[in-house]
C-alpha cells in the first residue's frame, strides 16, 4: 500500500519548464546566450525548470499556452504543466537576470533556493 501512496505522490508532481522565445538576430538573446545558457542547465534554477527553446515566429511549442501573446525576445516564460505561470520580458543583464528568476520560481513555485 505505501509503494501505492509514494508513486501517486510522484506522477502527481507538476512539469515545472522554463520556455526561452528568442529569434534570429536577437542581440539580448546572444548575450543571454553567452552569459547564462552555458551555466544554466548546471544551476538549482535550471535543474528545476529546465530550459526549453521557442522562435518567436512560430509561436508556442505543441501543447504548450502562453497566457498572452510574446513581443519581445528574449522573453521566459514559466510554465506549470504546459500552461504559463509567469514571465519575464527582455534580458536584464547576467547581474540581475539570477535574483529577478530566482524571485520568479519562488513566486509561483515550489522552489527552495540553495543554502550556503
Amino acid at each position: 500500500m505505501l509503494a501505492v501512496i509514494a508513486s501517486a505522490g510522484i506522477a502527481a508532481a507538476s512539469e515545472i519548464r522554463l520556455v526561452m522565445v528568442d529569434q534570429p538576430g536577437c542581440a539580448y538573446c546572444a548575450a543571454w546566450d553567452d552569459e547564462i545558457a552555458p551555466a544554466y542547465p548546471n544551476t538549482v534554477e535550471g535543474k528545476f525548470a529546465p530550459l526549453m527553446r521557442a522562435d518567436l515566429h512560430m509561436g508556442p511549442p505543441e501543447g504548450i499556452k502562453y497566457a498572452r501573446r510574446v513581443n519581445f525576445t528574449p522573453t521566459f516564460i514559466l510554465l506549470e504543466d504546459k500552461t504559463e505561470i509567469a514571465r519575464i520580458e527582455g534580458y536584464p543583464g547576467e547581474d540581475f537576470f539570477w535574483p529577478i528568476f530566482s524571485k520568479l520560481l519562488q513566486d509561483h513555485t515550489a522552489f527552495q533556493p540553495a543554502t550556503n
